[in-house]
């Protein structure tokens, strides 16, 4: 998806065409979205990720990021869905 303006999806995440090739990436940083996602899925602590960032994102930011993956994968199941009968 090649995005032709800036879209801001909560309070504090955004995809900008002029920051990160659009990609999502947290308000005023050039962290990624899913660099962070990643992080919490690996079972780390959000305290440890806030400082693997070097504070540049917060408690609230990931709790946000969290809150809007379950939504984004149900809206794109169907896309990620293995149609080969290899079972």
């Amino acid at each position: 998806m090649k995005l032709k303006t800036r879209k801001v999806f909560g309070k504090y995440i955004v995809a900008d065409p002029a920051i990160c090739h659009g990609q999502l990436t947290f308000l005023g940083t050039r962290i990624f979205v899913a660099h962070v996602l990643e992080d919490a899925a690996s079972g780390m602590n959000w305290d440890e990720i806030i400082k693997n960032w070097h504070g540049s994102i917060t408690r609230e930011a990931i709790a946000e990021a969290l809150e809007l993956s379950p939504r984004a994968l149900l809206d794109h199941i169907d896309e990620y869905a293995d149609t080969a009968d290899s079972r």
